[in-house]
């Protein structure tokens, strides 16, 4: 473990990272490749927590703009979670590494309630610990929810991993000529209005000073080398860092 930057870390995927090429649903060889990332770093002992949107499923923003009341829109989405978080949960078991689901919304069937104490020593025992259904409440992201468990069980670092290779001043899919930032400020990031995560995540990382890292998922050992601290995508820091 001694060669990793990083020892407890938040993992961030998006609902869409998990349909692959798939229009809809979800994709087993993207869940595969995901549990193939992880499993070096899991087996040197890194304390890993993932949190998961449901995008791929049901989009609660989405609802909304058709119509839809915007917190039942929300609690569809946070519904949508458990899914890929259960999905995630046995494809990684399958592949040897112990998991456990924790929800913000009570389900004792399907998974455990959330409890702060109770997820750190999930992690200290060795076992992934996915945090599914958000935050629990509507009118906030999974992004946010992300930067909230991150700082709630002491995270190192909160990576997001995604279909872009870091991040960019503006769309590179729109624009070729975009430019990558290797490091940004999240200061820097509000300003120009990145979207990077929604500005009360990147809020709530700014102020508990909780880097972010930001990665495409599509290269092979990615995450590993990101552990490792090598140069992979890009990363928030405070502006006193850079």
């Amino acid at each position: 473990m001694s060669e990793y930057k990083y020892k407890r870390v938040l993992l961030k995927l998006s609902g869409e990272a998990l349909m692959g090429s798939k229009e809809f649903g979800i994709d087993a060889s993207m869940l595969e490749h995901i549990a193939r990332d992880i499993k070096p770093a899991h087996e040197s002992g890194i304390d890993i927590a993932v949190v998961v949107g449901g995008g791929n499923i049901f989009r609660g923003l989405t609802g909304a703009a058709a119509g839809m009341d915007r917190a039942q829109a929300d609690n569809m989405g946070m519904l949508a979670t458990v899914i890929n978080a259960l999905s995630l949960q046995d494809t990684f078991e399958k592949a040897g590494m112990d998991c456990r689901v924790m929800s913000a919304i009570e389900m004792h069937s399907v998974a455990e309630t959330y409890i702060r104490r109770r997820a750190i020593r999930h992690l200290e025992k060795g076992r992934i610990t996915i945090f599914a259904a958000g935050t629990g409440n509507p009118y906030f992201t999974t992004d946010t929810a992300a930067a909230l468990r991150a700082c709630e069980i002491g995270a190192d670092i909160l990576m997001k991993a995604t279909k872009v290779d870091g991040i960019y001043d503006r769309d590179p899919v729109v624009y070729p000529d975009a430019k990558k930032f290797n490091e940004i400020s999240y200061t820097e990031v509000l300003r120009r209005d990145l979207k990077v995560m929604d500005s009360t995540a990147t809020a709530l990382c700014h102020d508990n000073h909780m880097p972010i890292m930001v990665f495409s998922l599509d290269t092979e050992d990615v995450f590993d080398r990101a552990l490792r601290g090598e140069p992979v995508g890009s990363i928030v820091v405070e502006e006193d860092k850079q």
